[in-house]
């Protein structure tokens, strides 16, 4: 069993020392479950690990679990999440047929000033990168054809800092060098598009949505 990391003052975020030496995405997920590479861990219910098919040809990679996400220890069960699939239906990618993850595994929330209702507040740098570790054997293992980004973290976790999810979505683009497979199914690609918490809290929700859906259709013309 993995040695529990306490924080101290300067101490470095980093996931690595809590991954499993061997094994597949059931492994991973055990150890992720006691997963202490940053602070987040101390507040939140669970660690969301990705769920889906395993042999996934796509991945959907989001910024964090959200609290419905938090509380049940699974990935997009949300409206965000309700949201995602009804737009996959709409340009025919099969849900069971893709695998979902976050590129952050804790909720990180304040609570409201008046009652306990939890609010998203978005991870920092440093949290996004001592997760990255999580989401990099993801990758290797489930080894995609495709990862569909949602939202600026998602992007900025797959694609580096300069990612702009305004000037970047909707594009078919390299997963960087350090994501892929040396012989993976297809060289890695990656589509960027808004995150659909965001088409929910747009003032424009149906023009929102259908970018997202015009997004989504140019990942499932690549898969052919």
């Amino acid at each position: 069993m993995v040695e529990r990391q306490t924080e101290s003052a300067g101490q470095e975020y980093d996931a690595t020392p809590f991954l499993p030496r061997r094994g597949g995405l059931p492994a991973y997920r055990r150890a992720a479950a006691r997963c202490q590479g940053c602070p987040l861990f101390r507040e939140a219910t669970a660690t969301v690990f990705g769920a889906g098919d395993t042999s996934a040809r796509i991945m959907f990679v989001g910024e964090q679990p959200g609290d419905q996400e938090d509380r049940a220890g699974e990935p997009f069960v949300g409206p965000a999440g309700r949201l995602l699939r009804e737009a996959l239906h709409e340009v025919g990618i099969v849900e069971s047929q893709a695998y979902f993850t976050n590129a952050v595994k804790h909720f990180k929330f304040e609570v409201a000033e008046r009652g306990k209702r939890r609010i998203h507040k978005p991870p920092s740098l440093r949290e996004m990168s001592a997760c990255r570790p999580w989401l990099t054997a993801e990758l290797r293992l489930v080894d995609p054809e495709l990862v569909v980004a949602l939202g600026a973290t998602a992007g900025k976790a797959l694609l580096g800092s300069s990612f702009r999810v305004t000037k970047d979505r909707g594009a078919l683009l390299p997963l960087p060098q350090d994501a892929r497979q040396p012989a993976g199914r297809g060289g890695g690609m990656v589509v960027a598009t808004l995150h659909p918490s965001a088409i929910l809290r747009s003032d424009d929700r149906e023009t929102a949505y259908t970018g997202l859906v015009s997004d989504l259709r140019v990942a499932a013309d690549a898969l052919g």
